[in-house]
């Protein structure tokens, strides 16, 4: 039998989560736990000079203006690997400055094997996400098997681009595993 043992230290102190990426006492602490936190051996960094403050070097002397300048939005991140997918969302739902609620689901199950993302409104996201996992449902019913990643995609973006130019706000990833 195998055992792990897993640090939830950062669990006891949840205002660590709110606390913007430039607050004041973050320096210091953020760079030290980024330290403690990543194998360099492990984990290949990128082959700058300092990995670490590498955003702000490109910033500080306008190698490249405008590439650090990030836009607010939702995040979304999919990973490949050899034993499947990994998808990661941020959980924040705003509107301008407004913040609305930290702790929005922007991953929707489709069907078992497949997972949509949500960017965008609220509302077409959610919907036409579980209008593609009807659909999906159906020709699951119509032919007995499973529809791929690619067709569930092309069935998604053959919708969207039926209501181009219309104010459709959704900005979706489908990812998943099929044969």
């Amino acid at each position: 039998m195998a055992c792990a043992t897993m640090d939830l230290s950062f669990l006891s102190d949840p205002g660590v989560f709110a606390k913007g990426q430039h607050a004041e006492d973050d320096d210091a602490r953020g760079d030290l736990q980024m330290a403690r936190c990543i194998d360099i051996q492990s984990f290949p960094l990128a082959p700058v000079s300092s990995p670490y403050t590498f955003c702000e070097d490109v910033r500080k002397h306008g190698n490249a203006p405008g590439l650090m300048d990030f836009k607010h939005g939702t995040t979304t991140l999919g990973f490949v690997f050899k034993h499947g997918i990994i998808i990661a969302v941020d959980s924040r739902a705003s509107m301008g400055s407004y913040i609305g609620s930290q702790t929005v689901k922007k991953v929707i199950e489709i069907n078992s094997f497949l997972l949509g993302t949500m960017a965008g409104g609220a509302a077409d996201c959610s919907f036409w996400e579980r209008h593609l996992a009807r659909l999906c449902r159906m020709h699951e019913l119509r032919t007995k098997e499973r529809i791929s990643v690619a067709a569930a995609s092309k069935l998604l973006a053959n919708i969207f681009f039926q209501y181009k130019g219309q104010g459709l706000s959704c900005g979706t990833m489908v990812a998943g595993w099929d044969k």
